[in-house]
């Protein structure tokens, strides 16, 4: 899998509604929690983990739409090992998961990318590996935080990219899912945090000068919510969130900023994903593939 970015359009857009059957291989589920309701007495969801929520928010039932649609879609019956995202519509991705055939789980290892991820799926039951031990992933599947025309994405906003990146490049297939608040023309439309990059701690004070010379003034150290001082990943390392206003180029921004000396991993995912889906406010979900 390349991480060239590219400036071409997908070439594929259409809305879809999830079907109201679910397929053989998962057991019934209700679209109206924020989890899984599960009719099945084998599936194993632990309360602990999965309560039922009710859906009162159109973002959540967006987001759990895209996330089912995709892991039927792409996860597969002869599919062994499964990459796992991090974030808020992973969640989703995990319920849905869960709700395939206990004896197919069974027989799978699912790669997560955080310790989020890895805490859903092991709550669930799941069997947990890495890339070390699995260094070919048939399918991953991860939220962004902005998709633009071409399918490149920013993603990091969670503090997980380094490691959703690595996951990403080891699979045949890569598949983002996300809600229609996700979805640009260009890269920074909708996402003005900036692009999340992660450096080494020692670094951060002359990589954030070098990011203000390549024209992000406001670029900033993450800073923790319920901890004093900066976020810190799960790698070590701290976070710069770097707006850039619209990247129309996302390739050379990517390779001036990855040159960076003290830059571990950059949060703009270039020519990787080859479908994403996106939950609208209808109920419809938004495919828009290469």
């Amino acid at each position: 899998m390349f991480s060239a970015c590219s400036s071409q359009r997908a070439r594929l857009v259409f809305v879809q509604r999830i079907p109201t059957t679910p397929r053989s291989s998962f057991s019934t589920f209700s679209i109206s929690s924020f989890a899984i309701s599960s009719s099945s007495s084998s599936t194993n969801v632990p309360t602990n983990t999965f309560r039922t929520f009710k859906m009162t928010s159109l973002i959540e039932q967006a987001k759990q739409k895209a996330a089912f649609q995709a892991v039927d879609e792409h996860v597969l019956p002869h599919h062994r090992v499964i990459g796992v995202g991090s974030g808020s519509t992973v969640v989703h991705v995990v319920a849905r998961l869960l709700q395939r055939d206990p004896a197919l789980n069974a027989k799978t290892v699912f790669v997560p990318t955080s310790f989020q991820s890895r805490g859903l799926l092991l709550d669930g039951g799941l069997t947990v590996g890495d890339v070390e031990q699995y260094s070919e992933i048939d399918v991953t599947i991860d939220g962004a935080d902005e998709v633009d025309s071409a399918l490149n994405a920013i993603k990091g906003g969670g503090a997980a990219h380094l490691q959703e990146k690595v996951v990403a490049e080891a699979a045949k297939k890569f598949v983002i899912v996300a809600d229609y608040r996700k979805d640009s023309k260009v890269l920074g439309e909708q996402w003005t945090q900036g692009v999340p990059v992660e450096v080494v701690p020692f670094a951060w004070r002359a990589v954030m000068k070098k990011l203000q010379a390549l024209g992000s003034k406001d670029a900033k150290l993450r800073m923790a919510v319920k901890k004093a001082g900066p976020v810190v990943t799960d790698n070590g390392n701290f976070l710069i969130d770097a707006p850039f206003g619209l990247i129309h180029d996302p390739a050379k921004l990517l390779k001036d900023v990855k040159l960076i000396t003290g830059v571990v991993e950059v949060g703009l995912f270039c020519n990787m994903a080859e479908i994403a889906y996106f939950g609208n406010e209808d109920g419809s979900v938004t495919i828009r593939a290469k």
